[in-house]
């Protein structure tokens, strides 16, 4: 009884026990150095001016790979079919990535759109048929606030595949406007009163030179290319004061603006 206790404790109990702390010290230790390791990457990363979305994400997928292979070191160490092990994660994690195709997709254009940052929070983009302000920017979608205060939670596969133009990317624009004149009015007139309103205010740059052009003889009308240069913060409300002051001006100086017209005639028929 004493020799099979003996040999029990030989054969087994010392064995399992050193296997089990063994397993313990694996474990321990290599979450500690993992610990490290993710320390200094994220130090590393910081330096180089990663965004700090994108540091917390690389640092937890290292994470989550590091501790499974200490975990799967560990259970070797217990003598775990670790090759079964692996395979059925491999399964596992390709039938989740099937499943969450659409999920994956948005997740990798957060990715391209935090690495390669064509627009930054607080930019007007128009991207995904939608005009609007950034709010956030996460790895599965993008926030925008519309111009009617709009909150709008948009795909980032949408943004990503699609045309993005970022309205905030320059310190300045040029607003584009057409106005046309009736070919009876003063054509020269019509050019000196854009001039001086250009001329006028304040907002518009000098440099590059606004331009003021006739661009059409069209069918019904002259047109005027205006094209001064702004801060894009001014864009809107110079295009808003332009349009209105032209208005006012031709008004006051008989510059007609012309309107689509149809003459109708009838012709009387004797019965």
């Amino acid at each position: 009884m004493d020799y099979d206790l003996q040999a029990m404790t030989n054969d087994y109990l010392i064995p399992w026990g050193i296997n089990i702390a063994t397993a313990i010290a694996i474990f321990f230790v290599g979450k500690f150095v993992v610990g490290m390791l993710i320390k200094v990457i994220r130090g590393v990363l910081a330096k180089t001016g990663t965004d700090v979305m994108l540091i917390d994400f690389i640092a937890s997928i290292l994470n989550a790979v590091l501790i499974l292979f200490v975990i799967i070191a560990a259970l070797d160490r217990l003598g775990v079919n670790t090759t079964s092990f692996i395979a059925v994660i491999g399964a596992a994690g390709l039938a989740i990535g099937l499943s969450l195709q659409s999920s994956l997709q948005n997740f990798a254009s957060g990715l391209m759109l935090i690495v390669f940052r064509p627009f930054n929070v607080g930019d007007t983009i128009d991207a995904g048929g939608l005009l609007g302000q950034v709010e956030k920017i996460s790895l599965f979608s993008t926030i925008m606030t519309t111009g009617d205060n709009r909150e709008v939670i948009m795909p980032n596969g949408q943004i990503y595949s699609g045309t993005i133009t970022n309205n905030s990317a320059r310190d300045t624009r040029r607003v584009d406007m057409v106005f046309g004149i009736s070919y009876d009015s003063d054509l020269l007139k019509a050019k000196q009163i854009l001039q001086d309103i250009l001329a006028a205010d304040e907002r518009i740059l000098d440099v590059p030179e606004p331009l003021v052009a006739v661009s059409a003889l069209a069918d019904s009308s002259v047109n005027f290319n205006v094209r001064p240069w702004v801060k894009t913060s001014d864009y809107w409300a110079v295009l808003y004061d332009v349009n209105e002051k032209v208005k006012l001006s031709f008004d006051a100086n008989d510059i007609v603006i012309p309107f689509p017209q149809m003459d109708i005639h009838f012709n009387k028929t004797e019965l």
